[in-house]
């Protein structure tokens, strides 16, 4: 087959970098444009992240290195020209991404997001595949706003719900109504990594910006109704949260407590992770995992050293799960935060997409 062509704003950041390195030999994409900001425009992408700069910890791909870095805005008309569809991985202001991602859609690019700035607008669907792909539908209302036959914007949700949101979505039947969830969260989600954070050697930060606003608010949009080009919040569905930086490079750790209306046993709840499926799994898309949640029965699991790279860190582990004193059940949740909750998750969106017609090739 004949290969989709596929640029990514924001190419030089963390996430874009996780974003080049999946894409290498994908079988159905092939990236043809590295895009950031002024400063970098006109070096190839080894130059522009030379030294200390390149932050995973897998090498930087050769099929990228030689690749020229274009301008966010200065180049736009030449980039969409290039590509039948974008990710998006900028840093910058909210509005400005908003503005940014918009003027993309409008020229008849999709845009696949990783950011949050239009998690909340009323027409941009915000999707974990697994769990709400109808809510794409969305796209049909926003192309009327926009203007546009092919041109589009989706986002994913913030990455630290991917650790526990699954968990209540393979648990729906049992009508979970409160949640109280602790995340702890790897460094690689502010961007960084232990040579350009030092100070988080050793250190635990129990505030991150904006985090349990999102770990509250965003499950219940991913759990919520598409009805008459809406979405309906899931009701009856309150979530409190705090979230704390550790010193993880990747893996993002949720503790869950849960109050259920219909309150099931162990062994059902345990059975219904594990039978969970979603549509990716039903296409075999490249990216999804073959089993998008495992359960594991040692007390001292999940773990991120053993865990977090599981299904290729696109998949979910649950464990530790019991009765409480004072809630039904508490459990143990982890996500890899930079696959499964970033780049991973936006190139599985995109998989999804592209294979229900919602991207297309020029």
């Amino acid at each position: 087959m004949e290969k989709l062509k596929v640029g990514i704003l924001g190419a030089t950041g963390m996430v874009g970098q996780r974003f080049v390195t999946l894409l290498e030999n994908h079988p159905w994409f092939e990236l043809t444009e590295v895009v950031a900001s002024r400063a970098n425009a006109g070096k190839s992408y080894a130059e522009a992240l030379d030294g200390n700069k390149w932050k995973l910890d897998v090498p930087m791909p050769e099929y990228v290195k030689d690749l020229r870095i274009k301008e966010l805005e200065d180049d736009m008309d030449q980039i969409v020209d290039d590509v039948d569809f974008i990710f998006s991985a900028v840093n910058m202001p909210k509005d400005d991404i908003k503005k940014l991602e918009e003027d993309y859609a409008r020229r008849e690019c999709p845009v696949v997001s990783n950011n949050s700035a239009h998690r909340w607008t009323k027409d941009v669907p915000m999707v974990i595949p697994e769990i709400n792909p109808e809510h794409y539908a969305l796209i049909n209302d926003q192309r009327k706003r926009l203007g546009t036959k092919r041109g589009f914007i989706a986002v994913k949700p913030n990455c630290s719900i991917q650790s526990y949101t699954p968990a209540l979505a393979a648990w729906r039947r049992f009508e979970p109504y409160q949640v109280v969830v602790s995340t702890y969260q790897a460094i690689s989600g502010a961007g960084k990594n232990f040579e350009s954070w030092p100070e988080m050697v050793g250190n635990v930060i129990p505030f991150i910006s904006g985090e349990e606003e999102k770990s509250e608010k965003e499950p219940l949009r991913v759990l919520g109704t598409y009805r008459d080009g809406q979405i309906d919040l899931a009701k009856d569905l309150v979530i409190t949260s705090q979230c704390i930086r550790i010193p993880v490079l990747n893996g993002h750790t949720a503790t869950v407590f849960v109050n259920f209306h219909k309150k099931p046993t162990k062994e059902e709840l345990v059975q219904a992770l594990r039978d969970y499926e979603g549509e990716p799994q039903k296409l075999d898309l490249p990216l999804a995992p073959k089993h998008f949640i495992q359960y594991l029965e040692d007390d001292d699991r999940p773990q991120v050293k053993l865990d977090v790279d599981w299904e290729k860190g696109m998949g979910i582990s649950i464990g530790r799960l019991r009765e409480d004193t004072l809630f039904d059940y508490k459990f143990v949740g982890l996500s890899h935060n930079t696959l499964r909750g970033a780049a991973g998750g936006g190139v599985e969106a995109a998989e999804f997409l592209y294979k229900t017609g919602w991207i297309t090739k020029r």
